[in-house]
C-alpha cells in the first residue's frame, strides 16, 4: 500500500508515538507485508525468530519491537507492539468510510455494464465495460474490475483478512487496506468470497473461472485461464500461476505456490507447493499416480493376510 504522498521518518514516528533510528528526512513511500514489501516501504515484526528477514528484506523502514544494528541504507521504528502501531497506520492512510447509498458516487461503471437490484458498490470502486453484476453482489471499497466480467449473486468482494494475533485478552485482528483486483474476462459463480490484501492485492487473472461457493484469501494472486471448482478454499498470500486447475472441495494451505499446469483432484488437502504440470490427489495431497498406486496397494492387504493365515 502506497501513501497518496511520500512522508519522512519522523513524520510516521508522530503519527505512531514511537522512537526511530535514521534521519528525520528519511523517505517513507508506503507500508507492506514482508512478501511484496518494496523499496520505501515500511515492514513490521516482533518476533526474535523473523528479525533477520525483515532487516534483510526489500522494505527500508522496519517497525520492530527491539532497538538493534540498523542496517545500511534503512530506518527503524522502534515500538513496544508492531502489531498495534501498524493497524494504527493503516487507520490513518486507509481509514473506513461509511456508505449511505447503494452504489457510492466516487466509483466508476464502465460501458454498457449492467448493475442488477440490490447490489453494493463501495467507495472508489471501478467497474469495466460489458461486464454483468448479479443481484446481491457486495464490492467492497477500492475494488478494481476489468472487462467483460461476470459476478453471480450473492459474492462479496474485499472482506478483510482472517489474519489476528493472539493476547490475553482475545484476538486482535490484522487491518486490512488492501484491494480485490479481477482481470478481463473473469467469471466468478453465485456466493463466492473474495477478501482483500492486507496491504497489496487480492488478484484473479484474465479470463480465470469460478465455480460457485469458492473462498479465496487474503493477498492471494490467481493467474490467467485457471479453472477452479465448487467449495474450494484457498489459504491467504498463496500464488497460483497460469493454467491451473482445482477441482471440488479442495483446500489449500497459505503461503504455497501451485505451479503452471497443475491440476488437484477433488477433495484433496494440498500442503505444499507443486511442479509444473503434474496432477494432485488426497489428503495429504501427492502426486495422483503415486497415490493411487498406494491406494491400490492398501486394497491388496486383506488378500495379504488371508495368504498369510494359510501357509
Amino acid at each position: 500500500m502506497k501513501f497518496p504522498q511520500p512522508h519522512t521518518l519522523k513524520q510516521i514516528a508522530e503519527i505512531i508515538d514511537t522512537t526511530y533510528v535514521g534521519a528525520d528526512d528519511f523517505p517513507v513511500l508506503g507500508m507492506n507485508e514482508i512478501h511484496v514489501v518494496e523499496f520505501g516501504d515500511i515492514v513490521f515484526v516482533d518476533h526474535h525468530k523473523y528479525y533477520d528477514k525483515a532487516l534483510n528484506s526489500a522494505a527500508t523502514i522496519v517497525l520492530i519491537n527491539k532497538e538493534v544494528e540498523c542496517p545500511e541504507g534503512k530506518a527503524l521504528l522502534v515500538s513496544d507492539d508492531p502489531f498495534r502501531d501498524f493497524n494504527k497506520l493503516t487507520l490513518h492512510f486507509k481509514p473506513f468510510q461509511s456508505s449511505n447509498v447503494s452504489i457510492s458516487p466516487s466509483s466508476k461503471i464502465g460501458k454498457n455494464t449492467i448493475i442488477q437490484p440490490n447490489c453494493f458498490i463501495g467507495n472508489n470502486v471501478s467497474i469495466g465495460d460489458n461486464c454483468v453484476i448479479h443481484s446481491n453482489v457486495s464490492i467492497y471499497d477500492d475494488t478494481i474490475i476489468g472487462n467483460n466480467v461476470i459476478i453471480h449473486a450473492g459474492t462479496i468482494l474485499g472482506a478483510s483478512a482472517f489474519y489476528y494475533k493472539k493476547r490475553p485478552e482475545g484476538f486482535d485482528q490484522l487491518i486490512s487496506g488492501g484491494r480485490v483486483i479481477i482481470k478481463d474476462n473473469v467469471d466468478i459463480g453465485a456466493l463466492c468470497t473474495i477478501d482483500r490484501g492486507v496491504t497489496g492485492d487480492t488478484t484473479i487473472g484474465e479470463g480465470s473461472k469460478l465455480d460457485n461457493q469458492i473462498q479465496v484469501g487474503h493477498d492471494t494472486v490467481i493467474g490467467k485461464k485457471c479453472l477452479i471448482a465448487s467449495q474450494t478454499g484457498i489459504a491467504g498470500c498463496v500464488v497460483i500461476e497460469d493454467e491451473v486447475t482445482i477441482w471440488g472441495q479442495v483446500g489449500v494451505k497459505s503461503g504455497i505456490t501451485l505451479a503452471k499446469g497443475t491440476i488437484i483432484y477433488a477433495q484433496s488437502g494440498l500442503g505444499h507447493s507443486t511442479d509444473e504440470n503434474k496432477t494432485y490427489f488426497g489428503s495429504p495431497a501427492e502426486e495422483a499416480r503415486n497415490k493411487f498406486k498406494e491406494m491400490a496397494y492398501i486394497k491388496k492387504i486383506p488378500e495379504l493376510i488371508d495368504k498369510l493365515k494359510n501357509i
